[in-house]
């Protein structure tokens, strides 16, 4: 197909799919004259998971390029793949209170222990220095900096929660074949999955409050 047609397909203005070819996040088309290249189904599928880094997980072009060098290297285990991908979209959070030197203040050094300790009672297949433990640390201690240390104790609910999400995550990415689709949805399921599984869970404590405090169905 022309770049015309590949533009119809994917909705991606040419001047755009001009852009990522000069980026190098889309592999030229094959030349059928000096001036018109053609373009295939691997283009399409590549389009389709640049635009799902760029938009959904709100990847820079550098970050984009990096995932996709992991997704043309056949060698490199589905795993890992995944794992170069949704290192990227887990957010930062907390203050740095690791401070200069990696010294880390009371509240950081036991919410790291309680990481570590989750991750060996659920057995679970993850290094402590995972990008998404560190996030776990750093919200657990701000949770202690502000007096909520019960809060930890509920811990282990939504770890079980989690393995259920996570699984069903999973089985969702499981279904597509080509590196590609199995990528975009991973990106996707992560990204938006959050966002719908913040939804559920707000509308769940509203029911859970008018259930608990005898209210009415509620809007707010």
């Amino acid at each position: 197909m022309r770049i015309g047609e590949l533009s119809r397909r994917t909705g991606v203005p040419v001047p755009t799919i001009k852009y990522y070819l000069r980026e190098g996040l889309l592999p030229a088309g094959e030349l059928t004259s000096p001036n018109q290249a053609s373009y295939g189904d691997a283009h399409e599928r590549r389009l389709r998971l640049v635009r799902a880094l760029l938009e959904v997980g709100g990847l820079s072009v550098a970050a984009i390029r990096e995932v996709l060098v992991a997704v043309d290297d056949q060698e490199q285990p589905v795993h890992d793949l995944l794992g170069e991908a949704a290192a990227r979209l887990v957010p930062a959070y907390g203050d740095g209170r690791d401070g200069a030197g990696g010294a880390a203040d009371a509240e950081t050094v036991l919410a790291r222990e309680r990481v570590v300790r989750l991750i060996e009672e659920r057995g679970w297949r993850i290094a402590s220095t995972n990008k998404a433990a560190e996030a776990l640390v750093a919200a657990l201690a701000s949770v202690r900096r502000v007096g909520h240390v019960g809060f930890v104790e509920l811990l282990d609910d939504y770890a079980e929660a989690a393995e259920r999400v996570g699984r069903t995550d999973l089985d969702y990415v499981a279904r597509r074949v080509a590196r590609e689709d199995l990528v975009e949805a991973a990106v996707v399921g992560t990204v938006l999955g959050d966002a719908v599984f913040a939804a559920l869970r707000r509308m769940a404590q509203v029911d859970a409050s008018a259930r608990t405090f005898g209210a009415e169905a509620s809007d707010v």
